[in-house]
Parts: C-alpha cells; sequence; structure tokens
C-alpha cells in the first residue's frame, strides 16, 4: 500500500519508539508492561520523581479526609506532568510530538533540528513522564505512519477495523460491543490483541494490563496533570473536558483551553478554545472513561486532546505535520507553565 509520504522528523511506528527508547542517554527508562500481543509499552521521564515519596492514605481516602496532603503534600512534591499518546494506534500524532519532545530534552534539538529554548527551560524541575506509543498491539495493526492526507474511509478503517461482514465499524458505532475482537473481521487501531479499547476498559474488573500500567504510573508519580494525546479526524485542536472529574479540576482544563487558543491564534493555529464544564446533565451520561479513570486514581488533571488529522474528503482545517507538531508543543508549553507556577493545586 502506499500512503502520503511523512516528513523525516515524524516517526510513529513501533519500531522509531524501541530505538528512541534504546538510545536515549538521559532518560529514566522503563518498561511498563508486556502487551497481549508481546510488546511492551515504554515509558521515559525526565526530571525528579516522587516515586519514592511517603503517603499516609489513597487519594480517595485523603479527600475523605478533607486533607489532600495525606496522599502528596503539595509543598514538597515535584510538579509532574504524564503524557500518553497512542492509546488508539491509528491516532499516531500524538507520538510524533512525543518522538520529537524527546529528542528536544535528548540533543537540545527536536528531530527537525529546531532548538526550543523556551520549551526547554519550562522543563526544567518537572518531573515529565512520556509514554509515546500506549497501544503498541493497535499501531503494530496500522500501517500509514500519519492519518494526515488520507480520507475518512482510511480513518475508520485503520482506526476502528470492519464488522464481520466486512462494513466499517465506524465511530461511535465501535463502542457498542467491548471487547470487539470476536465481532469484527480486521480488528483497527483502536484495540490491543484481545479487542479491548483501552479508553472504555471496564474499571471495576480486571483491567487490561496496559490500562492498569497506566493507572499504577499516575498513581506511583502521583501526576498532578496528565494529557491523553488522541486525534479528532478533522477537528481543531480541541483539549476536551473530562467527565466525572471534579469542577476545580475541570476549570483548570478551561483555563488551559484558553490559554492554547491564545497562543494557537498568535501563531495562527486554532484551537476549539474553552468548555462548558457539567459534561454530565444530558439525557445520556458522559462515559468514565480512561481520563476519568486517572482523575480518581492520583487527583490528576486528567484530560484529552484531540489533534485535527487533516482528513482531505471532510470540512475542517487541513494543517501539516509541521503544524500538528506545534500545536501539540504549544499545549506542552501552556501545561508546563501552570505547573511552574503551581496552579494546578485547586484544593
Amino acid at each position: 500500500m502506499n500512503f502520503p509520504a511523512c516528513p523525516a522528523f515524524w516517526k510513529t511506528s513501533n519500531e522509531a519508539i524501541e530505538n528512541l527508547y534504546q538510545t536515549a542517554q538521559k532518560a529514566e527508562k522503563t518498561i511498563l508492561t508486556t502487551t497481549p500481543g508481546g510488546r511492551p509499552v515504554y515509558c521515559l521521564s525526565y526530571g525528579p520523581s516522587n516515586a519514592g515519596t511517603a503517603r499516609m492514605a489513597n487519594w480517595s481516602s485523603a479527600l475523605g479526609s478533607q486533607d489532600p496532603s495525606c496522599y502528596a503534600d503539595p509543598k514538597t512534591k515535584v510538579p509532574t506532568l504524564v503524557l500518553i499518546g497512542a492509546e488508539h494506534g491509528q491516532e499516531t500524532e500524538g507520538t510524533a510530538a512525543l518522538y520529537n519532545l524527546v529528542t528536544l530534552l535528548e540533543t537540545g534539538k527536536d528531530a527537525a533540528g529546531n532548538t526550543n529554548g523556551p520549551l526547554l527551560a519550562l522543563c526544567q524541575n518537572i518531573r515529565l513522564v512520556i509514554v509515546p506509543i500506549a497501544n503498541p498491539d493497535g499501531r503494530a495493526r496500522v500501517l500509514p505512519e500519519a492519518i494526515i492526507g488520507l480520507k475518512q474511509y482510511d480513518l475508520r478503517y485503520w482506526g476502528q477495523g470492519t464488522w464481520a461482514d466486512g462494513s466499517l465499524c465506524g465511530w461511535p458505532e465501535c463502542k457498542k460491543i467491548h471487547p470487539i475482537k470476536d465481532a469484527v473481521d480486521f480488528l483497527g487501531g483502536y484495540y490491543n490483541d484481545d479487542g479491548i479499547n483501552l479508553m472504555h476498559d471496564d474499571f471495576f474488573a480486571p483491567l487490561a494490563c496496559e490500562t492498569k500500567a497506566l493507572l499504577d504510573l499516575c498513581e506511583c508519580e502521583r501526576a498532578d496533570v496528565v494529557i491523553h494525546l488522541h486525534g479528532g479526524g478533522d477537528s481543531k485542536g480541541n483539549l476536551m473536558q473530562t467527565s466525572y472529574m471534579s469542577k476545580p479540576a475541570q476549570a483548570i482544563v478551561e483555563k488551559l483551553a484558553s490559554a492554547c487558543y491564545e497562543h494557537g491564534k498568535a501563531e495562527g493555529l486554532e484551537f476549539v478554545g474553552p468548555h462548558a464544564c457539567g459534561l454530565d446533565d444530558g439525557p445520556v451520561p458522559g462515559a468514565f472513561n480512561l481520563a476519568s479513570a486517572a482523575h480518581h486514581k492520583c487527583g490528576a488533571v486528567s484530560f484529552v486532546y484531540e489533534s485535527n488529522e487533516c482528513i482531505i474528503d471532510e470540512p475542517g482545517p487541513k494543517l501539516t505535520h509541521e503544524q500538528v507538531t506545534r500545536m501539540h508543543f504549544i499545549v506542552f508549553e501552556e501545561t508546563l507553565k501552570v505547573l511552574q507556577n503551581r496552579e494546578y493545586r485547586y484544593i
């Protein structure tokens, strides 16, 4: 199959991330788990860790005591940002951005050879935890390096796969059967090899090993902000609110969405802007998903950033690979500013 060429800096394959992991010199390197397909989930971390700090209670119990410092003392802990790419294997935009971020942290230049002094400065005195591909099973199934420049059919085929009769599973219909493995002909990149969509795992039953590893990571690191990097078809850059997350935490997402909107506008890049809270007030409740679970696991401001995927036969912005990566860097920069100013402490 022939797909539109990607620039040299756009690296999103399992093999590219394995090479990045193996050659990194400055990172603390961890394999979080091994997937049902036998693939490692790589994690690279920078900055001082909170992992060894003592705690008196888990997050829920600490809130019940009305003293969150029983979980993590904000006066002593290192501000911590967790960045997770490719929870859905075809959504490679975040993986490309994380590849460039790790390269910047390792060498002082991103994979395109650009320096970014302001971003590097914002990373100082921050714990930065990076999972470039959370679902390597799904990523292995997706042949294109990017959805950019493809059509809506390609997005749905590589993303959600096909039912047993060969028809596209589509979105959101693909979520009507979970796990989906036995109902499909082609298992799309949304799922691990067991057919589980990590975003909608059964959070009160035995979890997929990838889901458990991600939640354990957020808890171990005492994460303050967790960003789940996804793709949103032809949407503008979208910092999405999280269902069943506290209103003060949602207010931080509002703040970040506004900051990214203004920052993007100054560079000619379109973000959606802030969202209203109250996602769970409609006739159908919002889903308690992986972003929700991360918040309840460790108290983090946890949200999905949906990147533009530049589908050529749908309305919406059509961006270059460089612009897509730059928008991710804007999200990282604005989040790091909040962390540096300790504005995330909403309790």
